[in-house]
């Protein structure tokens, strides 16, 4: 395949709720353009975007996918990527390197949850948006109502390019209100193949209405087309066509296509309107970045002549190719068996072939100059975001921000022994999805995988098994208690024991006193005289903190304590390392146990965007979880709430705020300090723990 130059490239974002059809209709656009020579059909498992294991089974998009056709002469780049909740952060970095987006809206549902963040989304990055009304063959679509649905939550200035022909079972073909022509399609073919034809006339006032909406709205947005308009009533083919193209570039205005992609109508009629109305990579720059090494601000126009720069979007583990680094050409140009210096890692990386995608499948190319969209596979060091580029002439384009993730989970090996695979695959898959997160805690000692909801976490488990071959289970995680004390007290243990020989002979008197919160853990000693010999405090500490990490009441961690030892007795033969530990770890457990004990929870700082409706809801919600809140502010048409709440009451809140928001809600939690139970909470804690520990007792027995 030839190499293009940027004016003649078009890079789309295909973007829109989970189910409005935006793969089919990539399939459909694909077909029709000749790229392939097959319609893909996602009940079928055959499009060429959703090729995963794991997507063909659930019939959704998990993570976004290349393609590309050509069309009237320019390649036409497509990132098709995923509408729902658990997935949608990969829709925003393919929506960072994209030069305009096709946002689709389902003709029966209208705009939905999904279609207003891939929305923000694309307003964040200042794209030129097509919106494409889809579904329009299904019983009760409506175009008119999703016009309305889309001008009363976008915009005023979303306006139609096309009008359908026919409704539901009936949608046929399209009239082009820029053109003013009809394009029908024949019943039952799916070739994507059209016909020109007059206007229908019972269509005729309705296309005339709006052809005349769509001059005024072009009109409106330039000084001169509205004087023009004025004066003539009427603007020229020319005047209109350019004078659109400019708006839609500038977002004042959207334009409102038609289509399905099961029927396969629309689609030419789409990749003509993009093309006409969405700009080339090279009336998107200059494209800004830093100097790595003196963070002076740094641009580059996207031409071929400038040093070469592309930024790496997307990344994929696969298990045979290695990993797969999906990157957009800023400027210059990329070809194979060359070398480009990774600028965020300060290492060079030796590329091997240079390739656009087909969705899995990679066309090998001479090479991909500025503004194209293409794959190389196994680079050793780079990951998703980072900037590849001229040694000489380093730049850094700054990567995208991905949401934190908003739950997590406890896994649990099917086979012993398989923690070390696990961890591997892990980080392989947290490679190709930089939202999903693996840790370890460092108090419970359990692996944590933390995902932006249940189904993300599932999804990564499956692949996990399917593609390394590893099998977990995942189970709700443990929460890290810690406890504490209330007050001072004392005690003293004496440790004696003759076994026939050599003895063991110690004695302690001890003090702790309750820090405050954060403080951790204070050893000390007011031992004066030579009571106890100074090489055996350590010993004595150690039996402290073997207590420390078990804890006393509930089984977790003593924090915010000092031990001070007061005094103590040892024997010239008999005493020794062991005997001191045990003295010391035993009247430690007695002074515990006297000074109040309790059981800290941690609190965490929770941040809740919502609908504004919702907002009555989500406060009785958290006032339920014994959460207090603490300020709320507004957000355009979402409200922040800022509360402190208990982390046990957290666990399974992603679920109810999806109920209550309709899966409009987000959710950001991080840790901010500890603090005690309520008594009720404690006992059960406590209740708990015995049992446990009472039935490992039973088992050993």
């Amino acid at each position: 395949m030839k190499a293009y130059e940027g004016e003649d490239i078009r890079n789309l974002g295909v973007i829109g709720h989970g189910d409005s059809g935006k793969t089919s209709l990539v399939s459909c656009l694909l077909y029709t353009a000749g790229a392939v020579n097959r319609l893909g059909k996602v009940d079928e498992g055959t499009t060429v975007t959703d090729f995963d294991e794991e997507e063909i089974v659930r019939k959704i998009s998990i993570s976004t996918a290349a393609c590309f056709l050509e069309w009237s002469r320019k390649k036409v780049n497509i990132l098709d990527t995923p509408g729902y909740a658990n997935f949608i952060a990969d829709a925003k970095a393919a929506l960072r390197v994209v030069d305009g987006a096709l946002l689709l809206v389902h003709s029966v549902s209208g705009v939905q949850v999904m279609t207003e963040r891939v929305w923000k989304y694309a307003q964040d990055f200042d794209l030129p948006v097509i919106l494409v009304a889809t579904m329009l063959d299904r019983e009760r679509a409506s175009f008119e109502r999703t016009v309305a649905s889309i001008q009363e939550r976008f915009s005023r200035t979303a306006v139609p390019i096309q009008v359908p022909i026919g409704s539901e079972n009936d949608f046929r073909g399209i009239v082009d209100l820029v053109r003013m022509r009809a394009v029908v399609y024949s019943p039952g073919d799916e070739s994507g193949k059209h016909q020109q034809a007059e206007i229908p006339a019972p269509l005729k006032d309705e296309t005339e209405t709006a052809r005349t909406r769509l001059v005024e709205a072009i009109a409106e947005t330039d000084d001169q087309l509205m004087e023009r308009f004025f004066e003539k009533g009427e603007l020229s083919q020319e005047e209109i066509e350019k004078g659109l193209r400019a708006a839609v570039i500038a977002r004042k205005v959207f334009p409102i296509a038609c289509a399905s992609g099961v029927r396969n109508v629309g689609a030419g009629p789409l990749l003509d309107a993009a093309i006409a109305n969405l700009p080339s990579p090279r009336e998107r720059g200059p494209f800004k970045g830093v100097n790595p090494i003196s963070q002076e601000e740094w641009r580059r126009k996207g031409t071929t002549d400038e040093p070469t720069s592309a930024f790496v979007f997307k990344t994929f583990a696969d298990p045979y190719a290695g990993r797969i680094s999906l990157f957009r050409v800023y400027s210059g140009s990329v070809r194979p068996d060359s070398t480009l210096y990774n600028s965020a890692r300060q290492t060079a990386e030796r590329l091997g072939a240079v390739s656009s995608l087909q969705g899995k499948n990679p066309v090998v190319v001479a090479e991909l100059r500025a503004g194209d969209i293409g794959a190389v596979m196994k680079l050793k060091e780079t990951r998703t975001g980072d900037t590849l580029c001229d040694k000489d002439h380093l730049i850094a384009y700054p990567p995208v921000e991905f949401p934190v993730p908003a739950i997590s989970f406890a896994i649990e090996p099917k086979a012993q022994g398989d923690e070390e695979k696990i961890s591997g695959a892990l980080a392989r898959l947290c490679e190709e999805d930089p939202v999903l997160r693996v840790s370890r805690d460092a108090q419970t000692h359990e692996m944590l995988i933390s995902g932006t909801g249940l189904e993300h976490v599932k999804v990564a488990m499956e692949k996990m098994a399917k593609k390394f071959g590893v099998h977990a289970n995942i189970k709700q995680p443990k929460v890290p208690y810690h406890e504490t004390i209330r007050v001072k007290a004392e005690g003293m243990y004496r440790h004696k024991k003759q076994t026939g020989g050599a003895g063991q002979f110690a004695e302690v008197h001890m003090r702790v006193e309750p820090l405050a919160r954060g403080t951790g853990f204070e050893f000390a000693s007011e031992v004066y005289g030579g009571s106890i010999s100074r090489n055996f405090w350590p010993s004595i500490e150690k039996g402290i903190r073997s207590v420390m990490e078990k804890g006393v009441i509930a089984g977790y961690p003593i924090s915010d304590v000092k031990a001070v030892i007061t005094d103590g007795k040892e024997h010239p033969v008999d005493s020794k390392d062991i005997a001191f530990q045990v003295a010391g770890r035993e009247a430690f457990k007695t002074c515990i146990q006297q000074a109040h004990p309790v059981v800290l929870e941690p609190i965490m700082h929770v941040e809740i965007t919502v609908p504004a409706e919702n907002m009555g809801d989500i406060i009785g919600d958290l006032t339920s979880r014994r959460g207090r809140l603490e300020t709320t502010e507004s957000a355009g048409q979402y409200q922040l709430i800022k509360a402190r709440v208990p982390l046990a009451e957290m666990l399974e809140y992603a679920a109810t705020l999806k109920s209550i928001t309709s899966d409009r809600g987000t959710f950001t939690m991080e840790l901010s300090h500890y603090e005690e139970t309520p008594a009720h909470v404690q006992e059960k804690i406590v209740a708990a723990h015995r049992a446990a520990a009472g039935k490992a007792e039973a088992e050993e027995a």
